[in-house]
């Protein structure tokens, strides 16, 4: 029991003897983190309000305003560890040779960050475009330091690490997109009349932009219809409900003007060299 007691008056006066050393440098260095984390906030939202008003990229304006609060936090540090009694000389060797281990176990991490500030200063595409990469598509919605983030068509989200994006072949569209459709009529079609009636109809479709003049023309002989491509020029969200209209439009007005879209058919000869005529005729689909 006596010696229970010496121990326990041993950690009373240690305890008292730490907190009377270093117990206000423990409040000092507490209050001036705090005092940091404000000012590193409210500088942020300052320098965030004004760069609202320049005409920077949005991934620009977040790195400036990420970086500028952790050089403010992380000064914040290094005067609270000081004011602790820490020697800022060892702390800073301590953290180089900590900085060689974990740059070699993070270099994925890494590598997404050197192609994330290419991507941010180098510009290969924008948010709002339309970009398409490693057969993955979609809207540009976010840039980030470490990943870009794409809106699918399907409206689901798509992330990629930067690292898969810079050094790779990248389609980007823009922020228009041009539609791939085409219509067979049958060989005794006045086609001149019916390329007119498809530009008519592309002319009355509102999605269809109409300061970029769409293609239209004869594209194909085939066996049984004359195929004319249509390539009209559309914003990247009205592409699939553009393609669909279009198609209706022209299925109706093709029927109102008696144009005819023919079924593929094929003549059958037999060996002994009767002629069986249009023995064979299916739908395209």
């Amino acid at each position: 029991m006596e010696k229970t007691a010496n121990e326990l008056m041993q950690a009373k006066d240690y305890i008292a003897h730490y907190y009377f050393v270093y117990g206000n440098k423990v409040l000092g260095a507490i209050l001036i983190m705090v005092a940091g984390g404000l000012v590193a906030r409210w500088a942020g939202k300052f320098v965030q309000r004004w760069l609202d008003g320049k005409h920077l990229e949005p991934p620009i304006k977040t790195l400036i305003v990420r970086v500028l609060r952790l050089l403010i936090v992380g000064l914040t540090l290094v005067i609270a560890l000081d004011e602790f009694g820490v020697p800022i000389t060892t702390l800073v060797a301590g953290i180089s040779v900590a900085g060689v281990g974990i740059g070699l176990a993070m270099q994925g991490v890494l590598g997404n960050l050197v192609a994330g500030l290419t991507i941010i200063f180098t510009k290969p595409f924008r948010v709002t475009e339309y970009i398409e990469i490693h057969g993955i598509h979609g809207t540009v919605t976010q840039i980030e330091l470490f990943s870009t983030t794409l809106s699918h068509a399907d409206r689901s989200r798509v992330i990629i690490p930067n690292r898969k994006i810079v050094g790779e072949i990248l389609h980007n569209y823009g922020t228009i997109r041009q539609l791939d459709l085409s219509v067979g009529v049958a060989y005794d079609t006045n086609v001149p009349e019916a390329i007119a009636l498809i530009r008519d109809i592309l002319k009355q479709n509102p999605r269809i932009l109409k300061d970029v003049a769409p293609g239209v023309g004869v594209t194909l002989l085939g066996d049984s219809a004359i195929t004319i491509a249509v390539k009209p020029w559309v914003a990247v969200p009205d592409y699939g409900a553009a393609q669909g209209e279009i198609y209706q439009a022209i299925l109706d007005q093709f029927r109102v003007r008696k144009i005819d879209i023919p079924f593929p058919q094929r003549d059958i000869r037999l060996s002994n060299g009767v002629v069986s005529g249009p023995a064979l005729a299916h739908s395209e689909n």
